[in-house]
């Protein structure tokens, strides 16, 4: 059942009396002004005609290759909820209604692309008029969707060859193929690399290149996975290999770079909770990004953006089409736990970091923006099966540099760095960049007191992977005779494995409701599914302490990896206290 979560009075009094014009005069600053925007990003001609409920076909923004059967399963102002049909809410996203990645049900069809089809169904069975009469629904008419076309022919054609810049790992360009071409848009795939990794663009892109780019640059390229001699990779004996065509210098364009201003306002969809959008300020630029403040929050919360981004807007764009627009939090004292209010300073309690399977969290492990959830990348399992994670929430504490399109470009690598400069690679990512950059690319700079670091410092051996630590880690203490003892010889490791449990007491677990254990459970990773039988099971935070491994394993009939993380979590919580209590100790002698 969702989260309900609702404004007090005095907040929407607040909102009410809120106007860009007031905040622009008492700033002393202007807004960002129209002509800067693009079609996708400005105010749109007309209101949505979207409803709850209707029927259409998409792209799967977790899996950009897959075309799915989409659900509305939300609308506010111009902005879509999509639902993937038959999968958990907690792959849901946001987009507005222009979107061109939104199509009419039956366009694959029609257009010759593979359609996904929900849960349960096969792509030979499955056909659109009986699932609408099955679900009862309707499908989303025609008129609705933004037609997205130009008289110019795009150059670039399925098959081609390029070499591309990896969004995910910007310091990495990589042998890179065109999949998809629709209108003037075209998908741009590693080669030997899952999907995941896969984005639309179009000619413009500072992120694609013509075959042989890096050589004239200088810079290294990352041969396709598996490459039986990556650091001597040749383009011209791969194109002959397989067989592909390089796509021609012709079909790239050149974009004009933005024309972006420091200080200048506008409003952003909040990346960490993206069914909200707030008031902004722009405060780094470069040719063709801007990084994005949200006003009265931290910096921390700062993201780097390209600047034709479609969840930026102008001023008075959420008037306009009738969204809601949160705007700078007033200062205000912390709330006590006990009020059963999130704790964190600013967050009413709207969102979630799980994504859209809840609408409101209370506590600090549902908070999308609690110190917890801001050290950790917060992955979903892939909803196609497997043992592979999906990113839902990136880390973005820290920027590692490399050359890019411009000497002064900066490009953010989502690679986690700890207080103590060590670095830890998200969870969904350790393999892929340790093997990329085994191969051609032997380092890359970090902007960390101004030093290159040598990548054989801090990137883990192929045979350390976070299984393996987390395997080690838990069973030295989990399965010691004497954990409590034991569990301070690999606390900094506990502490990286686990970040959300660390510095955090039993006195305060034993305070816990029902609700917030549950949370807790769901906050780890991989426990998501043992959530719900901790909240059947009505454990509160004292009882939560009382738990051993055994009443885990067997009594809940918890299969032992996740048994382990949430064990080792109730040991770490006590060795938290009593090594606070020793502090104590030693400061009164």
């Amino acid at each position: 059942m969702k989260n309900k979560v609702t404004s007090n009075t005095q907040v929407s009094v607040k909102r009410r009396s809120w106007s860009w014009q007031h905040y622009l005069e008492e700033q002393k600053t202007e807004a960002a002004p129209l002509i800067l925007f693009t079609q996708s990003q400005s105010f749109p001609s007309k209101r949505t005609g979207f409803k709850v409920g209707m029927k259409l076909e998409g792209v799967d923004l977790l899996h950009p290759s897959m075309f799915c059967v989409l659900s509305v399963a939300e609308v506010i102002g111009y902005r879509l909820r999509l639902h993937i049909d038959g999968y958990s809410e907690c792959y849901d996203f946001w987009v507005n209604s222009d979107s061109p990645d939104i199509r009419p049900a039956g366009w694959c069809k029609e257009n010759n692309h593979r359609l996904h089809p929900p849960k349960g169904y096969s792509e030979t069975d499955f056909e659109w008029q009986q699932y609408l009469q099955s679900t009862n629904c309707q499908a989303a008419p025609e008129t609705l969707f933004t037609v997205h076309t130009s008289s110019a022919p795009c150059g670039f054609q399925v098959g081609m060859k390029l070499e591309a810049v990896d969004r995910k790992n910007p310091g990495l360009v990589c042998v890179a193929s065109v999949t998809d071409v629709i209108d003037q848009r075209f998908l741009v795939h590693f080669d030997n690399w899952d999907d995941t990794y896969d984005y639309w663009c179009d000619s413009s892109s500072p992120y694609i290149h013509p075959v042989g780019w890096c050589e004239e640059q200088g810079r290294p390229l990352t041969a396709p996975q598996g490459h039986p001699s990556p650091e001597n990779f040749l383009w011209d004996e791969y194109l002959e290999e397989t067989g592909a065509t390089a796509a021609p210098s012709s079909a790239f364009t050149l974009r004009a770079p933005h024309g972006f201003q420091v200080n200048q306002r506008l409003e952003a969809v909040d990346r960490r909770n993206p069914m909200l959008i707030r008031v902004a300020t722009v405060t780094e630029t470069d040719d063709f990004r801007v990084k994005v403040h949200y006003d009265g929050w931290s910096v921390q919360f700062d993201v780097w953006c390209d600047s034709d981004l479609c969840d930026l807007h102008p001023a008075g764009w959420c008037q306009r089409t009738g969204h809601p627009l949160e705007t700078p939090p007033a200062p205000s004292p912390l709330p006590s736990p006990s009020q059963g209010v999130c704790p964190t300073p600013g967050c009413r309690g709207v969102g979630h970091i799980k994504g859209a399977k809840y609408t409101g969290h209370h506590s600090a492990f549902g908070c999308p923006y609690s110190d917890i959830n801001m050290r950790k990348e917060v992955v979903l399992p892939d909803r196609l099966g497997g043992e592979r994670v999906v990113t839902l929430v990136p880390v973005t504490t820290t920027s590692l540099h490399h050359h890019g399109n411009q000497p002064d470009s900066k490009e953010e690598v989502q690679v986690k760095m700890e207080a103590s400069g060590e670095a830890l690679l998200p969870l969904g990512k350790r393999r892929r960049l340790t093997d990329r950059l085994s191969q051609p690319t032997k380092f890359i700079c970090i902007k960390q007191e101004e030093e290159e670091l040598n990548l054989s410092a801090f990137i883990p051996a192929p045979d350390s992977s976070l299984q393996a630590a987390l395997h080690q880690s838990v069973f030295l203490s989990a399965m010691s005779a004497q954990p409590g003892r034991d569990l301070s010889l690999c606390w900094e490791q506990h502490r990286k494995l686990l970040p959300g449990v660390a510095g955090v007491h039993a006195n305060a677990v034993q305070h816990w409701t029902v609700q917030q254990v549950s949370e807790f459970i769901e906050s780890l990773p991989g426990c998501e599914e043992q959530a719900k039988q901790f909240r059947e099971e009505q454990i509160d935070g004292r009882a939560f302490l009382l738990l051993t491994q055994r009443d885990i394993v067997r009594i809940m009939s918890i299969k032992l990896g996740p048994a382990l993380k949430i064990y080792n979590s109730i040991l770490m919580f006590k060795h938290a206290e009593d090594k606070s209590q020793s502090q104590i100790e030693e400061t009164d002698t």
